[in-house]
């Protein structure tokens, strides 16, 4: 097994630097894993370690520092203001690159295992390695934290752990441990020591309760500073980002008359999240991530192209077909965009560069949008699979089940609909290239079209496969209707572009 993974473990002190120092070396040591943060909250009494690597090593470094919890907390003497029901209360795997999800269930299972046979320690399985639907939320096996947990798990057989006995560790209680998408521990804090305020925001505001999908919440009190905290878990930044979460509870806020006077990001977070935020916040147009001076001055390591290719060829649905149609289109735009470059600037094409650098600024945006669209159809896929899992047992589960396998189903539609859409646009430039490019570059104008082409008829494919599980009549009429008219579009155009192109062979 080989890539790259970060791990999170969260433990059950924040009080004692000297406890976490001791756990930290602990990870430290062993060769591969590199530490990339540290936090810890005495209110919460808990402490957050962030550290990647490879597999292996990060699963090897998360077992020692697990040990090493387990020799220096007792829970019970344990306090504190979040959840816990283990000294290591939480392992959680998130994928980097160059692995699978379905390789990190596997390191995930073979960590918590481990951690039972060797430490006598029981453990639970959550999220993406969960072992059925109903363990998938952290929320539901911490209920009860360690002393609930502790007599209800000898009695109830739905408590069980998913190793070990039914019994918790006497001092360590049971550790979970799970795989995830990247999670951003964001708190919100108010100008009241109201508690009940921040508990009402948080529930409003999770996803369960009507709230956001992507995001669980609990209010707490923060006593050194006489406040209380909205304190949130962004379990997927993309589709519920930062700045929609704060917005939310700055509005809730006021219908209680308090305000928000500070927010946190607890742990490391994506480049990206805080760019959506500033994007927003400041009504920025057609800003990217190559505007920001740091990723000019360091660069960026041009992984992408061998880790989508390894992704691709893996076990792993996902990415698919889909992205696979949206990096065509990527590469058609970058054609595109180096028959401008071979034209602008040079004496022969004077009359035409106007229009050239036109072209180039669409074919640039076009680029982006197709790269875009590469992860979106992932995410995409991932969100119906996700809803495929979601609990049925009762009549309101399964209700709740098929109206987000729907919603999601459409999600997964339009993104293959907006890399035909897109495409469309591609060829209408390859056109110009075709006939007012630089001659020399002609044949790659053709084959632009020619990936453009592909996307299209890839991403129509996707389209169809996801429309014949759709129940949405009028949806799936008006997709047809207009898949139906930018694919015949394409095709007279790719034509006229393989007339001009061969003409001026």
């Amino acid at each position: 097994m080989a890539g790259l993974v970060e791990c999170i473990p969260n433990f059950s002190e924040g009080r004692n630097p000297e406890v976490i120092d001791k756990i930290v070396a602990e990870i430290t040591k062993v060769s591969g894993v590199k530490l990339t943060d540290r936090q810890m909250n005495a209110d919460h009494n808990r402490a957050v370690i962030t550290f990647v690597g490879e597999p292996e090593p990060c699963k090897q470094a998360a077992f020692n520092a697990c040990k090493k919890a387990k020799e220096l907390i007792d829970l019970r003497n344990h306090s504190g203001e979040h959840p816990r029901m283990g000294a290591t209360d939480v392992i959680p795997f998130v994928p980097i690159s160059d692995i699978s999800m379905k390789e990190c269930i596997e390191l995930a299972r073979s960590l918590a295992q481990e951690i039972t046979e060797k430490l006598d320690i029981p453990t639970y399985l959550y999220e993406d390695a969960a072992t059925h639907p109903g363990r998938r939320n952290l929320a539901v096996i911490r209920k009860g934290e360690f002393e609930g947990l502790r007599e209800t798990v000898k009695t109830d057989p739905l408590r069980a752990p998913d190793f070990g006995p039914s019994e918790l560790h006497e001092s360590a209680g049971a550790t979970v441990v799970g795989v995830r998408e990247y999670l951003i521990a964001y708190n919100v804090d108010l100008n009241t020591n109201n508690l009940d305020i921040a508990k009402k925001i948080a529930r409003a505001l999770r996803g369960k309760h009507g709230g956001f999908t992507y995001a669980k919440a609990l209010g707490f009190e923060i006593s050194e500073r006489n406040i209380v905290q909205v304190s949130i878990n962004m379990t997927n930044y993309k589709m519920t980002p930062l700045f929609r979460a704060f917005e939310f509870v700055k509005r809730e806020a006021e219908r209680y008359g308090v305000s928000v006077i500070g927010s946190e990001i607890v742990g490391v977070t994506p480049l990206q999240a805080l760019v959506d935020t500033a994007d927003w916040y400041l009504r920025l147009e057609d800003f990217s991530l190559d505007q920001i001076l740091e990723r000019k001055i360091w660069g960026e390591e041009e992984t992408l192209p061998k880790k989508f290719i390894n992704e691709l060829a893996s076990k792993s649905p996902a990415p698919g077909g889909g992205s696979a149609s949206a990096l065509s289109g990527t590469i058609g735009a970058a054609l595109v965009c180096m028959v401008c470059e071979l034209t602008i600037g040079k004496k022969k094409y004077q009359e035409v560069e106007d229009e050239m650098k036109q072209v180039l600024d669409k074919a640039s945006k076009l680029k982006d949008e197709f790269m875009a669209l590469i992860e979106k159809d992932e995410d995409a896929f991932n969100e119906v699979m996700a809803s495929y899992k979601l609990p049925k047992e009762t009549d309101e589960e399964k209700q709740k089940r098929s109206q987000e396998i729907q919603l999601t189903l459409k999600g997964a539609t339009e993104v293959p609909l907006e890399v035909i859409r897109q495409s469309k646009k591609m060829v209408e430039l390859a056109v110009v290239c075709a006939e007012k490019g630089n001659v020399n570059s002609v044949s790659d104008a053709g084959v632009a079209a020619i990936q453009a082409q592909a996307a299209s008829q890839g991403a129509l494919y996707n389209v169809l496969i996801n429309l014949g599980s759709i129940k949405d009549e009028e949806f799936k009429a008006q997709t047809k209707q207009e898949t139906d008219e930018l694919m015949r579009d394409i095709k007279t155009i790719v034509e006229k572009v393989e007339e001009t192109v061969k003409s001026k062979m």
